[in-house]
């Protein structure tokens, strides 16, 4: 199958190990959330936490992406302090059982994300894009973590309302080179490009975004997929997310033929296999 290709595999320092993508990587999700569109309610507690971590770990997964914030469209607001109590004991849990673990922090709060660090956390993703805590950008370049950064408009609870755009992936791909452009000038050194399927953005456009993705390898970053068992999916086949495995592997697929080198997935083991038949 042919694949776009960059000019050179970018890579990124976790840890002060270099990560490189060469091959794309899984990132496994592992929410703590009670109410996340699929799985929300499943690892609430540390002992349910740790046994997906596990789960996820022995299934190929090589960043676990902890969640504890549901940014569903329409989720309602929690407090930092209740996304920290949600998150931090899961974190570090895991780093004790799984020293060796690549951990993530899905959040769009400055505190959180410093919390999470402090815990042991390498890498911040930020489904806002520093959007909705002024204080994120500056975050980052004080921890020299790498640092996921995602389209998106508003917040969870109204973004469905934010979709007008002039052309869906110009319109995104201005946006991440104007906050790359802001981070570079703070000193952040490891950015990962992620065009937020799902974030602000009618069905439509995200297939658009889909079929276009490979635009934003201009940037010569590291590009993250996220599409796993979402409503672009389920919606436009008349399914429940429960049902969306195959849709999930289908678009995976188009995005690995695009050089997506991250894809973040529910079900690692699949997403595993499809990336061993690539590369």
């Amino acid at each position: 199958m042919k694949k776009f290709q960059t000019a050179t595999a970018p890579s990124i320092n976790v840890g002060g190990k270099l990560m490189t993508f060469e091959k794309p990587i899984v990132m496994g999700i592992l929410n703590v959330t009670p109410d996340s569109f699929y799985d929300g309610g499943d690892n609430t507690t540390v002992e349910k936490a740790l046994e997906k971590a596990q789960n996820l770990i022995q299934a190929g997964a090589q960043i676990l992406d902890i969640g504890a914030y549901s940014s569903r469209p329409g989720a309602p607001l929690i407090s930092s302090q209740e996304e920290m109590d949600r998150a931090l004991p899961p974190i570090l849990a895991i780093r004790e059982a799984f020293p060796e673990a690549i951990l993530s922090i899905d959040t769009f709060r400055a505190d959180v994300a410093a919390e999470a660090i402090d815990a042991g956390v390498h890498i911040i993703n930020d489904v806002s894009g520093g959007t909705l805590d002024e204080e994120m950008f500056a975050t980052v370049a004080k921890y020299q973590v790498p640092y996921i950064l995602m389209h998106m408009r508003g917040t969870p609870e109204n973004m469905q309302k934010q979709t007008e755009y002039t052309d869906i992936v110009t319109d995104v791909a201005t946006f991440l080179g104007e906050s790359v452009a802001q981070l570079r000038d703070l000193g952040v050194k490891d950015i990962i490009l992620d065009p937020g399927f799902g974030f602000a953005k009618t069905i439509d456009q995200n297939y658009e975004l889909l079929y276009r993705v490979n635009e934003l390898h201009y940037f010569g970053l590291p590009i993250l997929g996220g599409i796993s068992r979402k409503s672009m999916i389920y919606k436009k086949l008349g399914i429940a997310a429960q049902e969306a495995l195959n849709g999930t592997t289908a678009l995976n697929t188009l995005l690995l033929e695009r050089g997506v080198q991250l894809l973040r997935v529910h079900d690692v083991a699949e997403a595993k296999q499809l990336i061993d038949l690539f590369f």
